[in-house]
């Protein structure tokens, strides 16, 4: 007969087997304390933040991306539609972002687009397309002269455009130009008064 201090019987391949296996405990000392998940996120976190700070410092990486619009103006005086006229003396905080030139049956179209001082967009359009089918499509059928601004260049009429925008336009009768933004009167008098 077995008596208490027998060793566990032994199963078919003459291994022990114990009754029940205890499960296994950490200590209190082997546990995840929160200063362990603090430096586990500084070793993430540090090297983000120094690629971002050179990213920003170093590579420029918060400055507007610029285009040239040497090659697109020239193609707009070369089909002489119109007189193009071009900004003189803005600042170094003006950056010129998008220019497309295109021709439709009914006239064509400058578009050149700026980032102002206050890193808002601003677009500077020019057509010999009629003012009577340009407003409506540029600033919606609800737009609305609401003032006037006089430049060397003449005399800009200002409208409310599409909620937020606001734009001032110049008219004779081989062209309309339009500086139109959702940025401050000021900033668009700015790009409007430098036309030549």
């Amino acid at each position: 007969m077995p008596g208490e201090g027998d060793e566990p019987a032994a199963g078919a391949g003459g291994v022990a087997v114990a009754a029940e296996e205890a499960p296994v405990r950490l200590g209190r000392r082997e546990e995840r304390s929160p200063r362990d998940m603090v430096l586990s996120l500084a070793v993430l976190l540090i090297p983000i933040a120094l690629l971002l700070t050179f990213y920003r410092l170093v590579l420029d990486g918060d400055k507007p991306i610029a285009v040239d619009p040497t090659p697109t103006i020239q193609e707009a005086q070369q089909a002489k539609a119109f007189t193009v006229l071009l900004p003189q003396g803005l600042g170094d905080d003006w950056h010129t972002s998008s220019a497309t030139f295109r021709r439709a049956e009914n006239g064509a179209t400058l578009r050149l687009g700026y980032v102002d001082p206050d890193k808002d967009p601003i677009q500077l359009v020019q057509s010999s397309v009629p003012s009577a089918t340009l407003l409506p499509t540029e600033l919606t059928d609800e737009a609305k002269p609401i003032g006037t601004f006089r430049a060397d260049n003449g005399v800009w009429r200002l409208y409310s455009g599409r909620p937020g925008e606001q734009a001032l336009v110049l008219a004779d009768q081989s062209r309309t130009v339009l500086v139109v933004g959702k940025t401050d009167v000021d900033n668009l008098e700015a790009l409007a008064g430098a036309l030549r």
